[in-house]
């Protein structure tokens, strides 16, 4: 049995990555989720994860073996389910490759663009690396679903590439990104995923907010509509 630990469903898109990945996969996992700014659970939480940052996968059937970071437990995730990356080798490597880029890669959309579920926002300006990042994104997507004939980026079925731009979909939603028709079309298609609407349901029920976060958000745009629950009072 595994033990996922993500962050605010809102704002964490590193922890979307594992979290979509293993419901795609039908991998069973229980949810254990840290909300920004509690930090007491974050303090213990180091006891299980050493960088404390989320996501972390605690294998409890492996002496409760953890293991960090949304790339690495793809990886770990790999070794024991087929769904995880494509079948064929030239598929599989040009999978992890496209994985591997938005992982450390796309710094200026990551940045700018903070992930942040329930708001849409009109952006003061599209500096010229923002619109590298997004041509780069979409140049990237289009050769994977023109290569290996779509509907997901390395054929039929969602895999782990898919799950590493899951958290760029609600980003162009949220921030209303221009993409020409083969990328807003699977920005769609991941949207209307069960398990990318099960996220996106509970982030809009998360009372809390992060003022970090929300100063990112507001440093980037203006927010034109909030479906946010109420914010908890205290």
């Amino acid at each position: 049995m595994y033990a996922l630990y993500i962050a605010n469903k809102n704002y964490s898109s590193w922890s979307l990555r594992p979290w979509v990945l293993m419901r795609e996969a039908e991998i069973d996992f229980a949810e254990r989720q840290l909300i920004f700014g509690d930090a007491a659970s974050w303090e213990s939480y180091r006891r299980i994860c050493p960088t404390g940052k989320v996501p972390c996968l605690l294998d409890q059937a492996n002496a409760d073996l953890a293991v960090w970071d949304s790339l690495s437990i793809a990886e770990y995730l790999a070794e024991h389910s087929p769904r995880i990356w494509p079948a064929d080798p030239m598929a599989r490597a040009w999978a992890r490759s496209a994985a591997a880029e938005m992982h450390s890669g796309f710094s200026e959309l990551r940045n700018r663009c903070s992930m942040s579920c329930g708001v849409r926002v009109r952006l003061h300006e599209l500096p010229s690396a923002l619109e590298r990042d997004i041509g780069r994104l979409q140049a990237l997507w289009n050769e994977g679903l023109r290569r290996f004939g779509g509907p997901f980026l390395v054929g039929r079925s969602f895999t782990a590439a898919d799950a590493f731009f899951a958290p760029v979909a609600f980003r162009a939603q949220t921030y209303g990104l221009t993409l020409d028709s083969a990328s807003a079309a699977y920005v769609s298609r991941l949207l209307d995923l069960p398990s990318m609407k099960q996220w996106y349901e509970a982030a809009l029920k998360e009372p809390f907010r992060d003022e970090p976060h929300e100063q990112d958000v507001l440093s980037a745009g203006s927010v034109i509509a909030d479906f946010r629950a109420p914010r908890e009072r205290h």
